[in-house]
């Protein structure tokens, strides 16, 4: 990629920032510099590029989808994400949620159960020297027992019934969990829980969305 290439990139996503996040409001500043500062194009397949800083999720194969720049950000200020942080994003897909967290927080894990689009989005963030970030290949449903506890989870698909219990086990006290929930075959709503004591958690609904849903294992070679 050019220089100037580069800048025509930067250029489109400090107006896709201004005109689909900020104005929407998003205020956290943290998270809007983080918006302008990770290539999305970088994440999505090449002939999608005409459409990266559009308002609306794009496919990135196997039925997946890179969620609409709005909503990427909304549940990142709503994660309420702290440079002291260690997060897992279950449902990473092409890597682009992980990639920006990464430039947020101390340390982020992102589960993705399609092995092609895991290997894909590591190799994204090595070529990004993003190296806080990791992808690992895994059902998003157990969660990642490995680095827990964690002091934010983003779940990036809907789930059908109810948060897994293995991701409520490993938010830290104090930690906070954001995912899209389905209430019936039409609506979605976006869920965060906060665990306050050990098996105390507090649950609030924060509005409409539309995911793709949270799938429990993984896909056997070829699907």
């Amino acid at each position: 990629m050019t220089d100037d290439e580069r800048r025509a990139w930067s250029g489109e996503r400090v107006e896709m920032v201004r005109r689909q996040i900020a104005a929407r409001g998003v205020l956290d500043e943290r998270v809007l510099e983080a918006m302008r500062t990770v290539p999305r194009e970088v994440f999505v397949p090449e002939h999608e590029h005409e459409r990266v800083c559009m308002d609306g999720p794009l496919p990135i194969g196997h039925g997946q989808t890179i969620s609409q720049p709005y909503i990427v950000a909304l549940m990142l200020e709503l994660l309420e994400l702290k440079p002291s942080d260690r997060v897992l994003e279950v449902g990473s897909g092409s890597g682009y949620a992980t990639a920006v967290m990464s430039r947020l927080v101390r340390s982020v894990v992102g589960i993705e159960r399609h092995g092609d689009l895991a290997r894909e989005a590591s190799a994204r963030l090595a070529s990004l020297g993003y190296d806080t970030a990791r992808i690992v290949h895994g059902d998003g449903t157990t969660g990642w027992a490995e680095g827990a506890p964690y002091d934010a989870i983003l779940v990036s698909a809907a789930a059908g019934d109810g948060v897994p219990a293995a991701l409520l086990g490993q938010l830290a006290v104090g930690g906070r969990l954001i995912v899209p929930v389905v209430v019936d075959e039409k609506r979605q709503r976006l869920v965060r829980v906060r665990r306050v004591a050990g098996d105390q958690y507090k649950r609030e609904e924060l509005g409409a969305v539309s995911f793709v849903p949270l799938v429990e294992g993984i896909p056997e070679l070829g699907e």
